[in-house]
């Protein structure tokens, strides 16, 4: 990692939906800060002498990648991931910024276990938002101190993996957390429901003598979750949506003007539950994989903005909670290090424009988690990733930088990918040719 005094990012396409940007074009970086951007048709002011100069040969110039769903695993389970592991895979994934999830050892609850994280982070490869819980220890029982945690540096609250069934604590989490500026985090899923399931209910589930977790496990709850923003007028966030009909109350909801917004991942608009064939535990998640209509759904949802975040949900697993039984498996797989080639795809595809990725990846995660970045404004804090939509490569094991090699997409022909990403100015990940 290096940190340079001045850098030039020349002949690159800025895009920079936050300032209605999208053209050729040069940045340039000075003391951790940009602080000029030259279009193609300018030309540049007077430069500093000593200049690192990088030719980007037209490849994307954009803000920093905000991941705003990340399992980090410290502390309590650092052999499955590190701060230092994770935000290492962040940074060559494009990112400069996550936030990660409290389900930690012990639970992210207290303002000493964020004070923690942060202390971990100071030093990180990314810029690391701690999400507290909501009740204490997850157990959905207690309110968490929210201002506590606000104050040592929580950016928003959830008992993510855990829902908070009881109805009337989400309420009250609502409105404290409302009264400190706090995002909610909303884990959407009746486990009643979905309890014992191993993957999407359905015909699969059954050939493969597999219990299923039904969608409606997820729509009750989203139904209910919305029902509580509207009534308590707070802003809620709905965290990995993964089937057709939450796209269909979300989009209702929005439209009757309930403050929400939602999140989905790119394996829910990349895979269907066939991933799951041969018991690919590297497959299994929660929610689980759908089916194709609900995969059409989600891309809907992507392009009409009933979805507003694309957001990873990288879960780290070592090899002792994968390579066993299907239904015994933990689920979860990791998307810091695959989630722009995945996106890349619905680009590729005409499902939407190169600014629509921008804003799914950085500006509104910034916007919904109240953080800085999503910018290229002169100004702001040079977390700027440089990615080159036609790289070609193919997805080996020994290549993934975090500690979790638990993806479906290994093996798998991929194109595009971050080639150099900078955060404050600091140089944490890049491919480009010295």
């Amino acid at each position: 990692m290096s940190m340079v005094q001045a850098i030039l990012l020349k002949n690159g396409r800025i895009i920079d939906p936050a300032n209605k940007l999208d053209k050729k074009g040069s940045l340039l970086v000075e003391k951790g800060r940009i602080t000029a951007v030259f279009t193609a048709r300018q030309k540049t002011g007077p430069l500093p002498k000593k200049l690192f100069s990088i030719d980007l040969q037209g490849k994307w110039v954009v803000p920093g990648l905000i991941d705003m769903h990340v399992h980090l695993r410290e502390p309590g389970e650092e052999h499955k991931e590190t701060i230092e592991s994770g935000t290492l895979a962040a940074a060559a994934g494009g990112f400069t910024a996550v936030a990660c999830m409290p389900n930690t050892i012990p639970v992210n609850d207290c303002q000493s276990v964020t004070r923690l994280i942060l202390e971990k982070a100071a030093s990180a490869s990314a810029r690391v938002y701690p999400v507290g819980a909501i009740s204490k220890g997850s157990h959905g029982k207690i309110l968490a101190e929210f201002g506590e945690m606000k104050q040592a540096g929580a950016v928003a609250l959830t008992d993510d993996g855990k829902p908070v069934t009881d109805s009337q604590l989400l309420r009250r989490a609502l409105e404290y957390a409302s009264n400190h500026k706090m995002l909610v985090i909303s884990h959407s899923e009746d486990s009643g429901l979905s309890r014992n399931g191993a993957m999407n209910e359905g015909f699969i589930s059954t050939s493969m003598g597999l219990n299923g977790i039904p969608h409606i496990a997820e729509e009750i709850m989203v139904y209910r979750d919305l029902a509580l923003a509207d009534y308590t007028g707070c802003h809620l966030h709905l965290a990995h949506i993964s089937t057709r009909e939450s796209i269909n109350l979300i989009r209702q909801a929005k439209k009757n003007g309930v403050p929400v917004s939602a999140e989905t991942a790119p394996h829910y608009f990349t895979l269907t539950e066939e991933a799951v064939k041969g018991y690919n535990t590297n497959a299994k998640m929660n929610p689980p994989l759908r089916t194709p209509k609900d995969r059409a759904a989600i891309i809907k949802a992507i392009q009409d903005g009933t979805i507003d975040a694309i957001a990873t949900d990288h879960a780290p697993h070592s090899v002792l909670e994968k390579d066993i039984e299907f239904d015994q498996a933990a689920n979860g797989i990791i998307g810091l290090e695959t989630a722009v080639p995945l996106t890349l795809a619905l680009f590729r595809k005409g499902h939407i424009d190169a600014s629509r990725l921008v804003q799914l990846l950085s500006s509104n995660p910034a916007r919904i988690l109240g953080v800085e970045g999503g910018s290229l404004g002169i100004g702001a804090e040079a977390d700027i990733a440089v990615i080159d939509p036609e790289l070609h490569f193919v997805l080996q094991e020994q290549d993934i930088l975090s500690k979790g090699k638990n993806s479906p997409f290994i093996g798998a022909r991929l194109q595009g990918k971050a080639v150099l990403t900078l955060c404050g100015g600091r140089i944490t990940h890049n491919l480009l040719s010295p």
